[in-house]
């Protein structure tokens, strides 16, 4: 067994192996395992109700803990609603599972700074959600004016040490889709942290070199980004590719390849500034395969799979665990988990769909194999 301070890796069956370091470990045989210090979700979307029964037991199975969305309908703006809504994903858990959610409150024009001491107190709510008014899924609640009636709430924030996790895209119809993100950054996230550098700020599911590049240059400790695996897998062709893809469509919108390929690197280099938030967001078949389809890709069953990808063509499994594991508990001031899950290089098929009583959800890569599976210690 090779051993580093952070990741065990097994190899078996190696008729012929070249060590020369840890990362550039090469050979034949393909039956490699790895144990991480288990991983956690920094952004997720669990929905409630049918929907919420039916999607947990992916996360719980492969996460400790979650930074749950809360862009539910209507949508999770107190500390009272956060609380109910956490004991309704803690009664949809699987027996005996020790999934931890990790409750957010979503910002409006209206929310106060009593809110905030409120939500600190409550010693279950981590942070607040920014949706620009309009951005996204269950956005229409979210905020318009956000450094006028929301600037007192952002100053307790900084008192509270509460983050500040923003969807990082402007709304203006003026401004290409593509752009959004680019936009955002100079017209609103680079004046909030120089008006309130002391506030901490997860960018999340970045999707633009202007994101990774704006996110190293901010001060340590104090902005940092979610990335999505399909950001890091899949450019806009995928959305195109043999028809109109519907099950590759979210927002933010998938970009370039050259934004993609710059994606990949920064979460790579090993920098504490990036961590794992899949965006999970589930829906159902019919909303995603009709007219005007709902943005959102379901990938909690293959998101680790897919980082381990990454990382592997990369030359970078040294460096998995820390984006896993490590950087997202270090920046939010958690302690690290404890348990550990298994990563086996060994092919195996993504489901085609899974069944409920209301209709399927279709997964990421639905139909497709996969090399890497996770499973417990």
């Amino acid at each position: 067994m090779i051993k580093t301070s952070v990741l065990h890796l097994k190899a078996f069956q190696f008729p012929s192996c070249e060590i020369r370091r840890f990362r550039n470990l090469k050979c034949k045989a393909s039956n490699m395992e790895l144990t991480l210090t288990r991983p956690d979700d920094w952004h997720l979307h669990l929905r409630d109700n049918e929907l919420l029964e039916a999607v947990v037991p992916h996360s719980a199975s492969h996460f400790g803990r979650a930074i749950v969305m809360p862009n539910l309908k209507p949508p999770v703006t107190t500390t009272a609603a956060a609380l109910a809504y956490r004991e309704s994903i803690l009664k949809a858990l699987p027996p005996n599972s020790n999934f931890t959610p990790l409750m957010t409150l979503y910002l409006t024009d209206s929310t106060s700074p009593d809110e905030i001491k409120l939500a600190r107190r409550s010693g279950v709510i981590y942070a607040v959600k920014l949706y620009p008014a309009g951005a996204t899924t269950n956005s229409q609640d979210g905020v318009t004016d956000l450094f006028g009636k929301c600037l007192p709430v952002l100053e307790e924030m900084v008192e509270q040490n509460m983050p500040l996790l923003v969807h990082g895209e402007v709304t203006d119809p003026n401004v290409d889709v593509f752009d959004r993100e680019k936009v955002f950054i100079e017209t609103v996230l680079r004046p909030l942290i120089k008006r309130l550098p002391r506030l901490k700020v997860v960018m999340e599911h970045i999707t633009t070199m202007d994101a990774a590049k704006f996110v190293e240059s901010c001060d340590d400790g104090f902005v940092a980004a979610t990335v999505t695996p399909q950001h890091l897998v899949l450019n806009r062709n995928a959305l195109f590719q043999g028809g109109l893809q519907p099950h590759s469509y979210c927002l933010p919108v998938l970009k370039r390849e050259t934004h993609r390929q710059a994606i990949v690197s920064a979460v790579t280099s090993g920098s504490k500034k990036f961590f794992l938030g899949t965006d999970s967001a589930p829906h159902e078949r019919k909303k995603k395969e009709c007219p005007c389809g709902c943005a959102g890709i379901y990938n909690a069953p293959v998101a680790l799979s897919l980082y381990a990808k990454i990382f592997e063509e990369a030359g970078a499994l040294d460096k998995l665990e820390a984006f896993t594991s490590f950087n997202g508990p270090d920046f939010y001031g958690l302690p690290r988990n404890t348990s550990h899950i298994k990563l086996t290089k060994t092919s195996w098929k993504v489901p085609e769909a899974f069944s409920f009583s209301f209709g399927d959800i279709v997964p990421m890569f639905a139909g497709e194999t996969l090399e890497w599976q996770s499973s417990c210690v």
